[in-house]
Order: C-alpha cells, then sequence, then structure tokens
C-alpha cells in the first residue's frame, strides 16, 4: 500500500464528506424547486453531482495507492429554510467546511511526507477555491436581490450555461 492507514482512513472519511456535502445540496435544490426557484434548484443538483464525483474520485485514488475503499454512513441534511439567501449561506458554509477538511489532509500528506496524495490533493485546493468563490458570489448575488429572485433566476442560468 502507497499510502498510510491513517492516510487510508482519512481519505475515506473525505469521501463521505464529499457524499454528506451531496446530500446536503441535493435537500437544498428541493427546497429550491419547493420555492419555485427552478434555475437554483437545477444549479443545486448539478453541486450535488459535483460533489459525487469528488467523492469517487477519491474513493478512485484509494483504490489506485492500494488501500482499501469504506463508504461510511452519512448524515441527514437539513431539509427546511426559511429563504433562498439561508439556503446559499449554509451552501458557503459547507465549502469553507470541506476546505477546512482538505486543507487537514494536505497537512497530513505534508506530516506523511506523502507526495503522492499531495500531488493529488492539489487538484482538490485548487477546486475549493472556485467552489467557495462561486458560492460566495452566488450568496452576494441573493444579498444584492432580496425578495426578488425571478431576475435572478435568468442571471444564473446565464452563467451555468457558460
Amino acid at each position: 500500500m502507497m499510502i498510510s492507514a491513517k492516510m487510508n482512513d482519512r481519505l475515506n472519511q473525505q469521501v463521505a464528506n464529499e457524499l454528506n456535502a451531496a446530500h446536503k445540496y441535493l435537500a437544498m435544490s428541493y427546497c429550491f424547486d419547493a420555492m419555485g426557484l427552478k434555475v437554483f434548484a437545477q444549479r443545486f443538483k448539478q453541486q450535488a453531482v459535483e460533489e459525487q464525483g469528488h467523492a469517487l474520485k477519491i474513493a478512485d485514488f484509494i483504490k489506485d495507492v492500494g488501500g482499501k475503499v469504506v463508504f461510511d454512513a452519512i448524515d441527514k441534511p437539513k431539509g427546511d429554510y426559511s429563504n433562498a439567501k439561508a439556503i446559499v449561506k449554509a451552501a458557503v458554509d459547507s465549502e469553507l467546511t470541506v476546505t477546512a477538511q482538505i486543507n487537514e489532509i494536505v497537512a497530513l500528506t505534508e506530516k506523511e511526507t506523502d507526495y503522492a496524495t499531495r500531488s493529488f490533493m492539489q487538484w482538490f485546493v485548487t477546486e475549493q477555491v472556485e467552489e467557495v468563490s462561486s458560492m460566495t458570489e452566488l450568496l452576494q448575488w441573493v444579498t444584492l436581490a432580496g425578495d426578488n429572485l425571478i431576475p435572478l433566476e435568468t442571471r444564473l442560468a446565464q452563467s451555468m450555461a457558460s
């Protein structure tokens, strides 16, 4: 095995963390749908698929370095939010949490001088910069729009198309 047992465990934990994030985004998507914000719902459903992809990418890496992939239980996501801003704020907070988790793994790679995992994790470090930035921008848009989110649906659809 090219990674330590401790790293194997920590990466499996991150697989669960990514699946938890996907589960949260799905719940958020359906909250948006219930509010009549179909583009927001679509955007958050896409985000859920992306998070699932992150989990699988990590699981594949574990397999590739001779580790054992273990899927842990995931948490029940919050399913009731008072408004769109609360959902997007929760998404920003979730992305900040995932960023901290990724940084913890990178710190462990440095402690263990695990260069293969360090190289692999660089993609996630870069990805989290984009994730936090895009969700923070969406939170700014929602805050500026106030209660009138219908024009923002169009703007979000345009940003998703580009």
